[in-house]
């Protein structure tokens, strides 16, 4: 049953573990009722912030294989230019038992590869030699540029039963599609805008459920990067700039095809 209950801590009374074990449990039980049905993934926070030799990352909140890790002061990692992409992820360990604790812990590294069974991404780079590393985007098509760009696109926020693509790139798309100012706007791209910058995530079966009805082919899976191609396109359909915001692209330019 439900139930409410808080331990009176009161001047004369005997202080009992059974009162202290009620304070240390409620903060832990109530959060994992909240997101029990969520997946693995970053649940919020753990922005990362580039600097010119370091990259910060903010407090957050992930939960990777039904656990919630807490990250509770910011953290800074030093990365370099090595010409070949570049993850930041957070490599998970169990760190044992004691007699006081249960002990799980989230090491934050960079390396060329990911383990998705024991590692979540937090953002990835491919940085040449003698370049700079830049966080800040031209248009929406920029989030995905291949050189010198740190990008979100890849990230796995927690979702309800399956993670879903960053929160950060749908407001981007929003924001994007109506500052074009389309003459006749679809109405569902208005609908999926609005939502993208209302909410706090974007379930992943609202966004494929949005593309199959928009461009009019059965609900599939996609991956993240084929789902920001996706969202690309109904901005070139919507009057979207697509290559013309003046700035040169690193690598090859993108042709999307239905």
């Amino acid at each position: 049953m439900f139930q409410y209950s808080y331990p009176r801590f009161e001047k004369g009374r005997v202080l009992k573990t059974e009162m202290l074990a009620s304070v240390r449990d409620y903060p832990r039980s109530l959060v994992d009722v909240r997101y029990h049905e969520y997946s693995d993934g970053i649940i919020t926070g753990a922005q990362v912030t580039v600097n010119e030799r370091e990259l910060t990352i903010a407090p957050g909140l992930i939960k990777h294989q039904g656990r919630l890790y807490v990250l509770e002061q910011q953290q800074h990692i030093e990365y370099d230019a090595t010409g070949v992409e570049t993850i930041l992820k957070v490599r998970f360990y169990e760190n044992g038992s004691d007699r006081d604790f249960e002990r799980y812990t989230g090491e934050i590294v960079l390396e060329e590869e990911i383990d998705s069974n024991s590692e979540i991404e937090l953002g990835r780079f491919k940085l040449k030699h003698g370049a700079v590393l830049r966080s800040e985007y031209v248009d929406f098509a920029d989030l995905v540029t291949e050189y010198n760009t740190f990008h979100t696109i890849h990230i796995q926020h927690s979702g309800i039963g399956e993670a879903t693509v960053s929160p950060f790139v749908f407001r981007w798309f929003a924001r994007e599609l109506f500052a074009q100012g389309a003459s006749h706007p679809n109405p569902l791209d208005l609908s999926f805008g609005l939502m993208c910058l209302n909410e706090e995530r974007i379930q992943r079966a609202a966004v494929l459920s949005y593309l199959s009805a928009r461009f009019g082919h059965p609900y599939r899976e996609m991956d993240n990067i084929k789902i920001h191609h996706s969202l690309e396109r109904v901005l070139a359909e919507n009057g979207g700039r697509r290559g013309k915001s003046g700035m040169q692209r690193s690598g090859p330019q993108r042709m999307l095809v239905d």
